[in-house]
């Protein structure tokens, strides 16, 4: 039995506490949101009332009020899972199944991998149904169809085991053979596979789910490439994307890295926006890298993957990290059995529950940058086109004009409509 002041029982109260606070937490802020949402839904806010419906007010509600109830379904599962997985025994289960069967060695760490994986997808699956195929289908937004629904999945499952896999077998051999510093050389590896998958993406994957054609409409293409030149920035193409086939939510994004970036447009936003207001988009976009939001965004990333790998490289030599989750590690003396898929797990299923507490602080460094974008946007396009398309997105996809600020300065990574407008007025020329 471990002592009151073991290291293991210490660390089980610690990650217990946090996963509780952290449900709670959520909870909470939910439970906020709704009732904003709904304490707000008989009547538009004065400072949208003439530019909002009614009708298109309360459906926004009634759009998040559901989702907002939805996701508490799946904070209270996901907490679950985690418990499940770790302290009540299910990924010591699991690992000892599969040692019994495969012995040590590559092979029984893949497949502890992949079985993780394949479980879990499988736990989200109902999920991702009925938020799919109810939810959105309900609210007018969802396109899939059960066939499109399947088939992205079968895509995903087979992209990521012929990805993933080796990947993941080649951080496995160097944390086995790479030494005391093998989170280093890890890291390293992760890092240039992220950048050859900024590459990658737009030209090989992201075409085996959607169908990227060029801009067609050559006043708009000329118009894009004449905002793009004024603010410096060169890409390699304009492609519209099938969006619609999927959802009826619109959206823009630049991707890729050096001569494979691009400018996407969803074929639902040139739809709804004006040609004018499609530019304002854009420049928004353009802003981001102008201030070079992204680049920063990117080395942060790979700063903090960095602390990660390091935290990794030193929990994972401490037996109360993988008893104190509720694991037995493996002992065998010659190595046979290493616990590297094993601490590669415990790690992914323990940072979210201590990192909940702090998501305000990324989302407020996010919504910096979007005041930051917007104000770039009407300084080479005009305000009122910005504000007008923002307030087409508002409506088109249902965004609530009325969260709750505590909820918004927790989740929001976008600032809330009043304040982003209220923005651009003081941002505009």
């Amino acid at each position: 039995m471990p002592s009151l002041l073991s290291p293991s029982l210490l660390f089980t109260c610690l990650f217990t506490a946090a996963l509780v606070l952290g449900l709670l937490l959520k909870v909470w802020l939910a439970s906020r949101q709704i009732r904003s949402v709904a304490r707000h839904r008989g009547a538009v806010p004065a400072d949208f009332a003439g530019h909002i419906t009614l009708a298109a007010h309360q459906r926004a509600a009634d759009y998040t009020i559901e989702k907002t109830r939805f996701g508490l379904l799946e904070l209270a599962l996901a907490a679950a899972v985690v418990l499940g997985w770790t302290l009540l025994g299910g990924l010591d289960a699991l690992n000892q199944a599969l040692l019994a069967w495969l012995g040590g060695g590559m092979l029984q760490q893949l497949a502890l991998l992949a079985a993780f994986m394949l479980i879990g997808s499988a736990i989200e699956l109902p999920l991702q149904w009925w938020q799919t195929f109810v939810i959105e289908q309900r609210h007018g937004f969802n396109r899939m169809t059960p066939r499109l629904w399947l088939a992205d999945l079968a895509k995903s499952t087979v992209l990521g085991a012929l990805i993933g896999l080796p990947l993941a077998a080649l951080v496995l051999w160097i944390m086995q053979a790479a030494g005391a510093l093998w989170w280093l050389w890890a890291w390293a590896v992760v890092v240039g596979f992220n950048l050859v998958m900024m590459v990658a993406w737009p030209l090989w994957i992201a075409p085996l789910f959607n169908r990227f054609e060029p801009l067609q409409d050559e006043a708009l293409k000329e118009r894009v490439a004449a905002l793009m030149a004024r603010c410096g920035f060169k890409a390699k193409g304009f492609f519209v994307m099938d969006g619609s086939r999927r959802s009826a939510h619109a959206n823009a994004y630049f991707t890729g890295l050096g001569h494979a970036k691009r400018v996407v447009f969803f074929d639902t936003l040139l739809r709804q926006l004006s040609p004018d207001e499609v530019q304002a988009v854009l420049a928004h976009e353009l802003g981001h890298f102008r201030h070079k939001h992204v680049l920063r965004r990117m080395v942060g990333v790979f700063a903090l993957s960095l602390l990660g790998f390091a935290l990794l490289g030193w929990l994972s030599t401490r037996t109360w990290f993988y008893t104190g989750l509720g694991v037995q590690p493996n002992l065998t003396l010659d190595g046979s059995a290493p616990n590297n898929a094993l601490a590669l797990l415990l790690f992914m299923l323990a940072v979210p529950v201590f990192t909940t507490f702090v998501t305000p602080l990324f989302t407020l460094m996010s919504r910096h940058d979007e005041f930051q974008a917007d104000a770039y946007a009407v300084q080479h396009t005009s305000g009122a086109d910005l504000r007008s398309a923002l307030l087409k997105l508002y409506q088109d996809n249902a965004s609530t004009l009325t969260p709750d600020p505590v909820y918004a300065r927790f989740y929001y990574s976008h600032p809330p409509a009043s304040e982003r407008l209220a923005h651009l007025a003081v941002a505009a020329p």
